[in-house]
């Protein structure tokens, strides 16, 4: 991300920054062009200058990040405290740093309105109070160019209701955020890439179903309109924009786009490196990462005979309703923005890169979850086409208005021949709180789990709550409690395992009536199929259990069984590379949720790449939220694989 300069005279601090510079810096010079980092804290930026040299800038950001979470609590909390209220006393008396006046000014904070003003004093202040240090947001955002007081105000009304150690943590991250972009501007560095994702996603989020939009809220079901105008604009940015070879949507509606390797457009050479506006200018400096990736392999030459092999990649842009903008969406993006690079500079790798934004993979019309990837390998179920959305239209219906052919010969062809492709690999946003509490922008999945669902249900005797005796209850609902709790008990006791009783229902309940029927929803998952079947059996053994001794009768019906999938060792090896390109640590976690990666797993090796979300991780939620610097980051790694694979490919 960072431009390339010369190296400056002795004692001069050059403006923009250079890692080439600050590595070579005496410690006075290095500490004071990196002045005002954090507010009033010097020290962390002292403490991380004793880990020089660094080979990107994201590994200097990260060495920051590290010195303020294993300095203590007492120093953490004097870190906190040195930020001044948002349109606080300081602001109005002009006594903030520099820096801060930038950024609350780039808010807006500056021009609140009397009644705003008013509202951030009162919030101030409830917030002081309850927690003891005042309210810290990077007001400039995860695209680093400011929010909306609106949003602001909107965000200290929510953090004023969290848990004291919870929002400790989340006033850190805020605060490592503020750092990463102030040190963007000391290095004249801009994530171009990451901002054009970021953009691609708000434009995709222009799009939701009726009922949805007039509330605020994301909700893209299959083959809706909004469904219909996002597979309409992937299209359009992979044609126009990128550069792609081949752009369609296919028999179900999968927006599919392909970029032709050399020897499938007949290129004698291999095309220039990306520079200029291209990854190269844009990539951390001296990094071996982003556009140093991509030098010439040895299999890239004339002549290379054969069918073209093609790298796999995608995700599905329908979401859950009132979801998130990044959710799937960002695993097509990503790529996309590989191959606009590639196109822009002329460059062709020695293998065709298919990118496929899946339709559907959510489930939410209609219950034909995976039905992209389904389709894509040939596992599409003929029943789906009976369906029937809430509405009363059937999922043949709904293909033909959309302009499918919706016959099940035209979706057979979809079925792609496995042994074309190297392997499938996605980019998806975590949605979980790992990475953000390990303040990791990327993570190596090491499995998609396995997963178990069930329903269930429990029958004991209704009665009147006033007049039968505890000991002659036949209670239902405290029997599912008590599985609830077992449940809870077991997943914690095995790593890698979770278990959640989801949905809880007395029908007809009634305050004054021992519930004598309990509906309950069970979901196990495991990063293996063997554990997670150990833990059900144990479920089932302990729900008999309960049920005898309480005098119950009950049924548990499986739903849904779905194999874990476990990443590819050659694929995890190229991520992990990828990542260490970065600067980053590599770090290794499961998915707990389902990706279209399932899928491909069936016919084809596959790996993943996670991308850190904010707000804890939160997704399928409308919080769900990432930043344009963790997306830049992920390009770059998308792009070294590209580049690692272009080396091994004969």
């Amino acid at each position: 991300m960072s431009p390339a300069h010369g190296r400056p005279e002795a004692g001069e601090i050059p403006r923009p920054l250079t890692l080439d510079w600050l590595n070579a810096a005496a410690a006075g010079p290095a500490l004071a062009a990196l002045d005002g980092l954090y507010e009033h804290s010097p020290w962390i930026a002292a403490a991380a200058l004793q880990q020089r040299p660094f080979t990107s800038l994201a590994q200097l950001k990260h060495a920051m990040v590290g010195v303020v979470r294993t300095s203590g609590r007492d120093a953490q909390l004097a870190l906190v405290r040195a930020h001044p209220e948002l349109a606080g006393k300081a602001a109005v008396a002009g006594a903030l740093t520099a820096e801060s006046t930038h950024e609350q000014a780039a808010a807006g904070l500056n021009h609140c309105t009397p009644e705003e003003f008013a509202q951030v004093q009162r919030l101030n202040a409830a917030y002081g109070e309850r927690f003891g240090w005042p309210f810290v947001m990077a007001v400039r955002g995860a695209r680093g160019t400011g929010l909306h007081r609106r949003q602001i105000i909107a965000t200290l009304e929510r953090r004023l209701q969290g848990h004291p150690e919870l929002e400790l943590a989340e006033c850190l991250r805020q605060i490592d955020r503020i750092a990463e972009i102030r040190l963007n501007d000391k290095f004249g560095v801009t994530p171009v890439l990451g901002d054009r994702v970021w953009d691609w996603a708000e434009q995709l989020a222009v799009h939701t179903d009726p009922g949805y939009g007039e509330r605020g809220e994301l909700t893209v079901t299959y083959l809706t309109e909004a469904h219909r105008a996002c597979a309409a604009q992937l299209q359009a940015w992979m044609r126009d924009d990128c550069g792609f070879d081949e752009v369609r949507i296919d028999a179900v509606g999968n927006v599919v786009g392909v970029y032709h390797g050399a020897a499938a457009t007949g290129s004698p050479h291999p095309g220039p490196l990306p520079g200029g506006e291209g990854v190269e200018r844009h990539a951390p400096a001296s990094t071996g990462s982003g556009s140093d990736s991509l030098a010439p392999a040895s299999g890239e030459r004339a002549g290379v005979r054969g069918t073209p092999r093609r790298l796999l990649t995608g995700s599905h842009y329908d979401t859950v309703r009132n979801g998130g903008k990044y959710d799937g969406r960002i695993g097509i993006l990503v790529p996309m923005a590989c191959v606009r690079e590639l196109h822009r500079a002329g460059r062709r790798l020695p293998f065709d890169v298919e990118v496929i934004g899946f339709a559907e993979e959510e489930g939410q019309r209609y219950k034909a979850t995976f039905l992209g990837s389904g389709a894509v390998i040939g596992h599409f179920d003929p029943t789906w086409l009976d369906q029937q959305d809430a509405d009363g239209v059937t999922m043949r219906a709904a293909m033909q208005t959309a302009g499918l052919p919706a016959t099940l010969e035209a979706i057979a062809a979809e079925a792609r021949d496995a042994a074309r492709y190297f392997g499938f690999v996605e980019v998806h946003i975590e949605q979980g709180p790992v990475l953000n509490e390990l303040d990791l922008p990327l993570g190596v999945v090491s499995s998609i789990n396995g997963s178990l669902r069930y329903l269930g249900e429990v029958s004991g005797v209704a009665s009147h709550a006033g007049t039968t005796p505890m000991n002659r209850r036949r209670d239902a609902a405290t029997a599912v409690a008590e599985l609830a709790l077992y449940v809870e008990q077991r997943a914690a006791a095995a790593p890698h395992l979770v278990g959640t009783v989801g949905m809880l229902e007395v029908p007809n309940g009634s305050i004054n009536v021992v519930p004598g029927r309990c509906r309950f929803s069970l979901d196990i998952r495991s990063t293996t199929n063997e554990v997670r079947d150990a833990m059900a059996a144990d479920v089932r053994d302990r729900l008999a259990e309960i049920c005898k001794r309480r005098g119950l009768a009950y049924r548990l019906e499986e739903t849904v069984r779905a194999a874990a999938a476990p990443s590819d060792a050659a694929w995890q090896r190229r991520w992990e590379a990828a990542v260490a390109a970065t600067g980053l640590p590599v770090h290794h976690l499961p998915s707990g949720a389902g990706h279209d990666a399932m899928k491909l797993h069936e016919v084809m090796p596959q790996a993943m790449l996670f991308v850190r979300g904010e707000n804890a991780g939160i997704s399928h939620n409308p919080l769900e939220s990432t930043t344009a610097d963790d997306m830049q980051l992920a390009v770059e790694a998308f792009m070294h694989l590209l580049g690692t694979l272009s080396r091994d490919t004969p």
